[in-house]
């Protein structure tokens, strides 16, 4: 598989998300949140490699980040990318992620609605947002959503509770 545990030293503790490996030079998508701040970033991958990971590039707007990891290329499985512009209310999507740090959850659910907005941590509008039934949970970010090709469409970001956080 192509998605990684992603585990994160801040100044004032730690925290853990998810990310899908992007291209054979090492580079991995996932959460701006999942990495602001921090001051050393672990990589974990399925086999239970691990490898340090730079920074090396941010769009809090979007609450996106690129991470790099220096890993032998059979290690690196990129995930296509989907066009997610051609999604459909009603078809069904796959989360997969490490929730909890439970690795490689995959969970199934459905497109709910298309176009939504939310906001960001740092009070950034993300727009084009896609809901979904599928189960996502602490962990969950950053990891991909795809369709039933095995494409991403899209970005485990956040979680909407009965309160609106």
């Amino acid at each position: 598989m192509s998605v990684v545990l992603i585990r994160v030293r801040t100044l004032t503790g730690s925290a853990q998300g998810s990310g899908f490996v992007y291209d054979k030079e090492g580079r991995i998508i996932t959460n701006n949140h999942v990495v602001e701040g921090a001051s050393s970033i672990e990589v974990t991958f399925p086999n239970g490699v691990v490898a340090k990971a730079t920074l090396v590039g941010r769009d809090p707007y979007a609450d996106l980040a690129v991470i790099q990891v220096k890993v032998d290329p059979s290690l690196l499985r990129p995930l296509k990318l989907g066009n997610s512009s051609e999604l459909l209310v009603g078809e069904p999507v796959v989360a997969i992620g490490n929730p909890y740090g439970l690795a490689n959850t995959v969970t199934f659910g459905i497109v709910s609605a298309v176009g939504r907005q939310i906001e960001a941590p740092g009070g950034y509008a993300i727009v084009d947002v896609i809901q979904t039934d599928a189960a996502i949970n602490p962990g969950n970010s950053g990891g991909p959503l795809l369709n039933m090709r095995g494409e991403v469409v899209g970005m485990n970001t956040a979680i909407v509770s009965a309160t609106g956080s």
